[in-house]
């Protein structure tokens, strides 16, 4: 099923090179924070920064919080609210979507404990504000999410809590439904490689390459080349 799961994934990707589209630069900031405060219980916390290669124009900053349910040491539920501004550069003005979101998310070692497979399921229920429409008018999507995500372990430094490891991840959204956000069936694909230094399992810092690919029912489908660049931590607030 697992195997099953990830060559969908590559599909959509590979399926992605068949379509037009413009490509442009761009660079992506991201701080993600996982803090557990119970046996069962947690919450998450996400900022996400995005930017034209110049560093120069906002393209769009998006804010996620919820809570998390630990179902096992491999496994989780959670869900919340996130807010995105996205610029539109037609009208110069930023547009807003509130945003409720639930997942589950299955994670594996293998390979003595070295590498870790991700399997994150998520569905998301989206308003999007139109600019050129009547005051305060928004349009409803329901979407659902499938990330695949492989840490492979390269090496150890000076001691065995600083860890240097390959990235290799697929991420693929889907609309559910009828919408009028984007009529077809896959909304975006997210491909991304890179390296992570992983401090003692607590703090991750990641630097790769996204290639981003976006659909639009009104407009040419776009291709961003992404330099991504994340901060992750996952911090265990119980007390002992």
């Amino acid at each position: 099923m697992k195997k099953l799961l990830f060559i969908i994934s590559l599909l959509f990707f590979c399926l992605s090179y068949s379509q037009e589209f413009k490509q442009q630069q761009r660079v992506w900031f991201a701080y993600t924070g996982q803090y557990k405060v119970s046996n069962r219980l947690g919450y998450h916390l996400e900022a996400q920064f995005r930017l034209d290669n110049q560093l120069e124009q906002n393209l769009q900053n998006l804010y996620r919080v919820g809570g998390i349910y630990y179902l096992s040491k491999s496994e989780n539920i959670s869900g919340g609210y996130a807010l995105a501004n996205t610029y539109n550069a037609s009208l110069d003005e930023f547009f807003k979507e509130n945003r409720f979101w639930e997942q589950y998310q299955v994670n594996k070692k293998w390979n003595d404990n070295k590498n870790t497979i991700i399997h994150r399921f998520r569905l998301e229920q989206r308003w999007v504000e139109q600019l050129a429409a009547e005051s305060n008018a928004t349009n409803y999507q329901n979407r659902f999410r499938y990330l695949n995500r492989n840490l492979f372990h390269l090496l150890n430094f000076k001691s065995t809590n600083e860890e240097l490891y390959a990235i290799l991840q697929n991420e693929v959204f889907l609309n559910v439904g009828d919408n009028k956000v984007n009529s077809k069936l896959i909304d975006q694909n997210r491909f991304l490689v890179g390296l992570g230094l992983n401090y003692n399992n607590n703090i991750r810092l990641e630097l790769g390459y996204m290639n981003h690919f976006i659909t639009s029912t009104s407009a040419n489908n776009v291709m961003n080349h992404t330099i991504s660049v994340s901060l992750l931590q996952n911090l265990d607030l119980q007390k002992h």
